[in-house]
Parts: structure tokens; sequence; C-alpha cells
């Protein structure tokens, strides 16, 4: 895996992941990132000339309801079925 700082708003969430997104554990995360930082990285694929979410969506969110433009995230290999 291949650590980089990424551009929010150019990471496609497919509408299946939106589905799951539950506000209050977003709120907790910002609040826990504003205060400790991003401890995590998310999880992303290339796509189809585009960098698409694999895991990571409330902090995702956190980050963006925090005004952040970049986040640290992981590339990864797409699965493989």
């Amino acid at each position: 895996m291949i650590e980089k700082s990424l551009v929010i708003d150019e990471i496609y969430v497919p509408a299946k992941r939106r589905r799951t997104l539950d506000q209050s554990r977003v709120d907790i995360l910002a609040e826990d990132i504003l205060e400790n930082g991003q401890t995590t990285p998310i999880q992303v694929r290339q796509g189809k000339g585009r960098v698409v979410l694999v895991e990571g969506l409330h902090r995702l969110e956190a980050c963006k309801a925090l005004g952040e433009e970049v986040i640290r995230g992981y590339l990864v290999q797409a699965r493989r079925y």
C-alpha cells in the first residue's frame, strides 16, 4: 500500500457506500480529528480515470465537515473476484 495525500473533492464515493453514512459517527470523528488529527488513513483504489473510496467514508465526511481540502489515504489494489 502506498500512502498519499488525496484531494478530497477528487474522491468518488459509490452510491452503495454512501447509503451507509451515519451522521452521528461523522460528528464524533470530526471532533476526534479536530483534537488529535487524522490517525487512520482512508483506503482508495484507482478507477476509470478517478480515485474511488474503498474504506473510510466517515473519516472522509468528517474531514469535509472540518473544511479540510486533503486527506491521508492508502492507494490499494482493486479486488479481483
